[in-house]
């Protein structure tokens, strides 16, 4: 009989990483580090060099631009931690609800990443271009759609391809409650939350791994550089501009 295809399936290569944007500072458990733990070991048993970064550990200023050291802030990491998002091919924004939206963290990560996207890569397309990008939600309150949503249009916004079923989450029962890594939750044995997790990190695998064998995103009428040079790409009025 043969192996199926996906058992075989190699993505030695790619890189990823994933933002947990929790609001507990390490050595504190996070509830959405669990739901990461099960992505990473599908993509790293598959040859996807995976960094986590917990973005409330470092020293992120708040801003929309490049380094925010230029702009009043004492410090900043961010232009250290693009570098590692820069060489990524895969970028997952994962955080818990509060108040039935993303966590202030997740926001902050956002809007960073939003900070950068006026840069070109080589073809002078936006420098996301070529990157996908997924969600992951952890809590204890309905809204693990609109969080993902929020984070999936922000993505795809900056530059990045979304695949199918690029979202995944759990969350438990209404008010306070057990949470993902609770003992008795059952959010580890949630049949749902398996597959979409399953899914989920499959699909941003084959989709990096089609856009980096095809040299990234097809440059054509996208090229941030060559419109700014005057290039129209067929748009009917370009005097209007």
């Amino acid at each position: 009989m043969d192996t199926p295809r996906w058992q075989d399936s190699d993505f030695t290569g790619l890189r990823a990483i994933i933002f947990n944007c929790t609001l507990k500072r390490s050595p504190e458990k996070s509830h959405t580090q669990g739901l990461i733990d099960v992505s990473t070991a599908i993509m790293e048993k598959h040859g996807v060099e995976v960094e986590v970064l917990r973005a409330v550990d470092h020293d992120i200023a708040t801003g929309v631009y490049p380094d925010m050291t230029e702009h009043g802030w004492a410090s900043d990491e961010w232009p250290s931690i693009f570098e590692r998002v820069s060489s990524s091919d895969i970028i997952v924004i994962a955080g818990p609800i509060w108040l039935g939206d993303n966590s202030s963290v997740t926001k902050q990560v956002i809007e960073r990443l939003y900070a950068m996207s006026g840069e070109t890569n080589d073809q002078g397309q936006y420098i996301y271009y070529g990157k996908v990008g997924g969600a992951i939600i952890t809590g204890n309150e309905d809204g693990i759609k609109h969080c993902a949503s929020n984070i999936l249009y922000s993505l795809q916004h900056l530059g990045c391809s979304i695949p199918p079923n690029a979202d995944a989450g759990w969350i438990g029962e209404a008010g306070p409650g057990p949470s993902y890594l609770d003992t008795g939750s059952g959010g580890p044995e949630n049949e749902f939350t398996q597959r979409n997790t399953t899914f989920m990190t499959w699909n941003l695998m084959h989709l990096a791994w089609l856009l980096k064998q095809g040299g990234g995103f097809p440059a054509g009428g996208n090229e941030r550089v060559k419109w700014d040079q005057g290039a129209n790409f067929d748009h009917p009025n370009p005097e209007y501009r």
